[in-house]
């Protein structure tokens, strides 16, 4: 018998993060008797709804009032997770303890509007209105990361996802620490710079379009994939494509030209639609972008970091039955079923044209 990896469980190995995914295919043959999700109303919204806090000229939790904004708006979080004024923690008995370490975060989030219907989500939206979106991404991250060493732009899209607002928008948290995430793929990369002379991600998106297997969209600057070391069933990397050798990729969102933002807006708009069209439903996810740290790091050299972003969708079979990170995934390593390749045939073959159009 040889080794099918559409048949047999394997493991696979990410770089980014140092860490290894089983995936075992035969498990798609097994039938379900699991949750089952109601599907999702996020888009059943009306046009304007002066009661939505996220609304143009809505009055939120702490009295103010939105303006009657037209295209994207951004304010600071009225509950944020991140202050920028607070304490030292004291240190017991004078000296720190390696068991019981701990320090002080300081930061500052940020809410973004991307539209001011509330019926509208990204997919929905225009490729010149995404762009508006991504230009005030850029803006954002720019003027944080003057101050900040990590600045996450994200979006939870979708209840399933915890998201409390139907209403398009995403969230930006900016902190003078690097998150785990941040920490580790700058560590890996830079491992992989001093070893290749080259960024891995260059290396790897490189390699992804040389075999064409796992690519779901590409333009004249990008291409959106399903990492060959994908957890999530139907996650995607959006990446630069590499041009000319000597030619740098983008390190961080702020890099990007006037023509990268809007092959970006386009392949952004591809992405979330094949989303939508593969269960003709609002597709949930978490999105988000990595870019070499900022703040005290804008000094340091950043050769080995390559700009992407990430989208994270929990959905399986259906629009109603989702994947569970649980069990196995939570106490030995991440498990999935359907393989890479399998799911960006998948996501291939969806239209670009959105279902509702």
């Amino acid at each position: 018998m040889s080794f099918n990896p559409t048949e047999h469980q394997h493991i696979r190995f990410n770089p980014l993060k140092g860490e290894w995914v089983l995936v075992s295919p035969h498990r798609m043959m097994r039938p379900w008797t699991g949750q089952v999700e109601k599907v999702s109303d996020d888009e059943n919204q009306t046009k304007t709804d002066a009661t939505n806090p996220l609304s143009p000229g809505a009055k939120r939790g702490n009295s103010q009032v939105n303006p009657n904004y037209e295209s994207t708006y951004t304010f600071t979080n009225d509950f944020p997770a991140l202050l920028e004024d607070i304490p030292e923690p004291e240190v017991q008995n004078g000296e720190e303890n390696e068991l019981f370490q701990v320090k002080a975060a300081r930061g500052t989030c940020k809410v973004m509007c991307f539209h001011p219907r509330s019926d509208i989500s990204i997919p929905l939206m225009s490729v010149s209105e995404i762009v508006k979106v991504i230009e005030n991404w850029m803006r954002e991250t720019k003027e944080l990361g003057e101050k900040y060493s990590w600045v996450q732009v994200f979006e939870n899209k979708g209840t399933i996802m915890g998201c409390s607002n139907p209403h398009p928008h995403c969230q930006i948290w900016a902190s003078d620490f690097l998150p785990n995430e941040g920490r580790v793929k700058n560590e890996t990369q830079r491992k992989y710079f001093e070893k290749h002379g080259k960024p891995l991600l260059k290396d790897y998106v490189s390699q992804e379009c040389s075999k064409k297997e796992r690519i779901v969209f590409s333009n004249s600057d990008w291409v959106v994939l399903v990492p060959y070391w994908a957890l999530w069933p139907f996650e995607t990397m959006v990446l630069p494509i590499p041009k000319e050798e000597l030619v740098p990729l983008p390190k961080r969102m702020t890099d990007l030209s006037a023509d990268q933002i809007k092959s970006l807006a386009e392949a952004v708009k591809v992405i979330t639609t094949k989303y939508d069209n593969l269960f003709n439903t609002s597709f949930p996810y978490s999105m988000g972008w990595h870019g070499a740290p900022t703040g005290k790091y804008l000094a340091e050299n950043m050769d080995h970091w390559v700009f992407h972003g990430i989208y994270y969708p929990p959905l399986l079979r259906s629009a109603t039955i989702k994947k569970f990170m649980v069990g196995y995934e939570l106490l030995a390593q991440v498990q999935r079923d359907l393989t890479a390749e399998q799911a960006a045939e998948r996501l291939r073959n969806c239209p670009d044209r959105h279902y509702k159009l």
